[in-house]
């Protein structure tokens, strides 16, 4: 399985990158695939089925909607968000679906758009299409959003390939041991290994122009944040907060003290609330490695760029790729996605990634950098996924704040040491798959446990 660092890191649009990124790709592939077979201009009718925890929770992450743009022919790191609330309003009092953008069908959404409360046999997050003919069905495929929009078809998901890239890169690794070994063979850094094997798929200037363009996406992400107050949508009422105190942090000023430490802090606060505020209202975002961790790695390097003396270009493609390392490690061996294994998957990889990233642009070995992910994700083990609603925003939002503090800690403690830890990266991750497996459904995106429902007023 040969993953990217442009695998885990995609531009797309709120809230959640399992529910919403992932199901808009699926919905598109799946209008691409009826083009390819020329079967696109004999359909009659569009059957939408929502599964497992798409079912569960979908509507709250917008998965509906998410589908319905990707059968209009729509890519989530393409689509303009603020038109998806109008076009599906116009859906609805129409009755019509644009499919592909440009051909009229009938959509009843009480009909067409089905909710089905059981899991299929490959992952929780799954969906099938179904389009009609004049003389019945034309042609379905079922699709599974394995988290951190990466999505599989049953054809992959029955081979027990789920990755067809065969790619081969010059320093594969599926390991840490087998990472820090080729570090060591070839004197490499993590960052050089990386952007070798990066150099398969792309030159050189496109690995750190991409790379820069997430940057830049992770930047205006979070000045939407800042800018947008008000309540999130969604019912909960939940007020957004990034605004007001990014007033009351630029009255503080920038920390340059020791006693200002708390501070400083609290500007990492406000960089993860500001994205996963504009996350939760579904608007333009970088999944990393998801949706709903989106807030993590951002918050980390905006914290570098703007306490650190000199800040580079350099250090922007070093942090991604260094942190890409990790998150190949979490998706190979365990899942990124928090309807499989909880919110460690998320909040817990992003967390050991951001770690790993600041790591390697502060000097870390790659021993150091190892662990600097592995204190990261140790500290998120046995975390649940249960959003209240089904939203994106209690606890998510405030999750990602605590753990990007954390990752920044977990950097710092690494870099006071020589890299030998205790437990070692590997078995930490191997770790949270076994604990996701044991966790009960209920505790993993559904919200039918935890906080999901104990959630009362005060």
């Amino acid at each position: 399985m040969a993953i990217s660092v442009f695998d885990l890191f995609k531009i797309g649009i709120g809230p959640s990158s399992s529910h919403t990124v992932g199901p808009m790709r699926a919905a598109a592939l799946f209008v691409q695939g009826l083009r390819e077979r020329d079967v696109l201009e004999q359909v009659k009718r569009v059957e939408v089925q929502l599964y497992g925890s798409l079912s569960a929770t979908g509507i709250g992450h917008g998965s509906d909607n998410a589908v319905i743009m990707g059968l209009m022919g729509e890519w989530p790191d393409a689509i303009d968000p603020s038109q998806i609330g109008i076009r599906i309003e116009t859906l609805r009092e129409t009755h019509t679906l644009l499919l592909d953008g440009r051909l009229p069908v009938p959509f009843l959404w009480a009909r067409d758009m089905r909710l089905i409360d059981e899991n299929l046999p490959f992952h929780p997050n799954a969906m099938t299409l179904v389009v009609f003919g004049d003389n019945g069905e034309l042609h379905r495929d079922t699709y599974y959003s394995v988290g951190g929009g990466f999505v599989v078809d049953e054809t992959q998901a029955t081979s027990g390939v789920a990755d067809m890239d065969r790619t081969e890169l010059p320093y594969d690794f599926s390991s840490a041991v087998e990472l820090l070994q080729l570090c060591k063979t070839h004197n490499l850094r993590v960052a050089e290994l990386m952007l070798a094997n990066e150099k398969t798929w792309r030159s050189e200037e496109d690995i750190r122009s991409g790379l820069m363009t997430l940057w830049r996406a992770m930047q205006d992400c979070v000045e939407q944040g800042l800018k947008h107050e008000g309540i999130l949508p969604g019912g909960l009422n939940v007020r957004r907060r990034a605004a007001k105190l990014h007033r009351s942090l630029q009255e503080l000023g920038k920390p340059n003290v020791i006693g200002s430490t708390l501070s400083a802090m609290e500007w990492v606060n406000l960089f993860a609330l500001a994205v996963n505020e504009e996350n939760a209202a579904g608007g333009r975002m970088v999944t990393a490695p998801t949706n709903g961790a989106a807030g993590i790695i951002p918050a980390v390097l905006h914290y570098f760029m703007k306490f650190s003396e000199e800040v580079t270009e350099a250090n922007v493609v070093d942090y991604f790729l260094g942190a890409a390392a990790v998150g190949i490690l979490c998706k190979k061996n365990a899942s990124i996605s928090g309807a499989e294994v909880g919110c460690q998957g998320e909040v817990g990889s992003a967390c050991a990634m951001a770690a790993a990233g600041l790591a390697e642009i502060l000097g870390a070995t790659p021993e150091q950098l190892c662990n600097a992910a592995e204190i990261g994700l140790e500290h998120n083990l046995g975390l649940t996924c249960d959003p209240v609603g089904g939203l994106v925003q209690v606890p998510c939002i405030e999750r990602n704040a605590i753990a990007a503090v954390k990752a920044i800690n977990a950097a710092q403690m690494a870099l006071r040491g020589d890299g030998q830890h205790f437990i070692s990266l590997d078995r930490v991750i191997r770790t949270m798959r076994d604990t996701g497996a044991d966790m009960h459904d209920k505790y993993k995106e559904t919200s039918r446990g935890g906080l999901a429902v104990s959630a009362v007023e005060c």
